[in-house]
């Protein structure tokens, strides 16, 4: 008995030394971003890990004193939540400015949003490069982060800051990722035919008719020139500034031994992926807890009718007045309770069913079994929350990845999107009265569900696992596709075919020269012998 106990203590004992001890520096994007990341640093601390954040000064979520990491302050650079706020109020009233009833108002109205986030990032991304270059420039900084002697660096390649530390530092890189400074992860790395893939932001599925084809690879073509216009500026010079000239900018971002992808194929259409590319969508997905007793009690007011949950996430608090109001005269006319994350001026139309609050429990409600749809702007977080969970959507995508994030559930039958330059009470109205009684809506919703559920092991555990790898084989290196170290010239084969064109006709050229050669020889001579 003593002998049993004793071995068991020792095989605990020897798990723990196996998965903790690892020093990890976080290198995070602040907003909704560092939501995601804070909670694979949870998992990594409860591991065991000791975590080094690096912050700016003004960061909007990323707190200084934290009994999750040791965080490193930067200088503030940007001014990181106000000219957002700013840049998304402004991105919404071009919305809303222009109602797309024509095509060339559709037209009009995504020239100019492209002008405004061409211009907006381009001075989000000069911000952060002033960040990178003050702490590239600050040498104790840099020496105690050289003789802090990381096992890896973890970054959201949402900006660049983090790749250049980790080649800095020449410690394993991994990623947690869906979009990087470059563009759309997969688009990067992995082939992507584009007559099945739909290019970011299209909105278009891996069915795609003729024209639509053709929309998605003009779409690809702008799309990446666009980017490319977007951050070159900033990094190219960075990258040749602190790595010599011979370091190759296109493949410099792409060096991470592995993607942890925040998304997965019951989202993601089916596509060509690679071995470093490790999907956990849905990883900060929990069980619900149960909610606070006031919440509780509204909930089970609603009866058989159930519960509406409408939040637009962390980025917006409220819409303009005249949106709010005709959002809230739809919920008074129905049966339902709701309960709706608000922050603006109480509507007029407000109805004796609706709850105004300015915080709810995202995760818990929608693991309620009353929650019947869920309102949303279709930020990544949110949609996977609701395939976790089973609940049907109502779209109200805004900027960014929404809209895209939401037309792939409705592909899959589970949403109805609502324009919010068309949105009126009865166009709202009838938007939920279609997922609330058809059945179709929560039956798809669960049935993808069921799907993302049934894995072997958790997406976080999955993360976790992999970010171990890393740290106890010193990288993955093994699982790197040499893909993205090649030019495009190389990796299509167009040296190659040109090759063997080139000797095809060498070879036609010759034999053909050959024929006329003889046929002079034999029937010319021939002829001139008669004559």
């Amino acid at each position: 008995m003593l002998q049993s106990s004793l071995l068991t203590f020792i095989l605990l004992v020897m798990q723990l030394s196996s998965t903790s001890g690892g020093k990890i520096l976080v290198f995070p994007l602040d907003g909704s971003h560092w939501v995601n990341m804070k909670v694979l640093v949870e998992a990594l601390h409860a591991r065991g890990h000791e975590i080094t954040v690096i912050r700016e000064s003004d960061s909007w979520y990323i707190h200084e004193k934290s009994p999750l990491y040791t965080s490193v302050t930067l200088p503030c650079h940007g001014g990181f939540e106000e000219n957002f706020e700013i840049f998304l109020t402004r991105q919404l009233e071009i919305r809303l400015e222009r109602k797309p009833t024509t095509f060339w108002s559709r037209i009009l109205t995504h020239i100019q949003m492209e002008k405004l986030i061409l211009d907006q990032f381009s001075k989000f991304h000069e911000k952060v490069g002033e960040t990178i270059i003050h702490m590239f420039e600050d040498d104790n900084l840099m020496q105690s982060l050289h003789a802090a002697k990381y096992d890896m660096v973890l970054t959201d390649p949402g900006i660049g800051g983090g790749a250049l530390l980790a080649r800095w530092l020449k410690v394993p890189l991994v990623y947690n990722v869906r979009w990087t400074i470059q563009g759309e992860a997969h688009f990067l790395i992995a082939p992507s035919p584009l007559a099945y893939i739909p290019f970011t932001a299209t909105e278009l599925t891996d069915k795609m008719s003729f024209l639509q084809r053709v929309q998605n690879f003009l779409s690809y073509i702008v799309g990446m020139y666009t980017l490319s216009c977007i951050t070159e500026p900033t990094y190219k010079p960075i990258v040749r500034q602190y790595f010599g000239p011979d370091a190759d900018y296109s493949t410099f971002f792409l060096d991470a031994d592995i993607w942890l992808m925040r998304n997965d194929f019951i989202f993601e259409f089916p596509r060509p992926t690679m071995p470093n590319v490790v999907y956990m969508g849905g990883f900060q997905c929990k069980p619900p807890n149960p909610l606070p007793a006031d919440l509780e009690e509204f909930v089970q007011a609603s009866g058989d009718h159930g519960v509406i949950l409408m939040t637009l996430g962390t980025l917006v608090a409220k819409l303009p007045q005249h949106i709010c109001e005709e959002i809230a005269a739809a919920f008074a006319q129905l049966p339902q309770k709701v309960i709706w994350r608000y922050m603006g001026q109480r509507p007029k139309n407000l109805g004796n069913n609706t709850l105004l609050v300015k915080w709810l429990p995202q995760k818990d409600l929608l693991g309620h079994p009353k929650t019947k749809v869920f309102v949303t702007h279709g930020g990544t977080n949110g949609v996977q929350e609701a395939i976790y969970y089973g609940v049907p959507v109502v779209g109200l995508p805004l900027f960014y990845d929404q809209p895209e994030n939401l037309s792939r559930i409705r592909a899959k039958g589970a949403a109805v999107v609502v324009d919010i330059a068309m949105l009126d009470r009865q166009v709202f109205k009838e938007a939920l009265t279609a997922v609330l009684y058809n059945s179709t809506y929560r039956a798809n919703m669960q049935t993808l569900s069921r799907l993302h559920r049934d894995q072997p092991m958790k997406p976080l555990d999955q993360a976790v696992f992999w970010i171990e790898y890393v740290i106890r084989h010193k990288g993955a290196r093994h699982l790197q596709t040499q893909s993205h170290k090649m030019s495009w010239f190389v990796y299509n084969s167009v040296d190659v075919v040109g090759t063997l064109l080139t000797i095809v006709l060498l070879v036609t050229f010759i034999c053909m020269s050959v024929v006329r050669l003889l046929w002079r020889r034999i029937f010319v001579g021939r002829k001139v012998k008669c004559e």
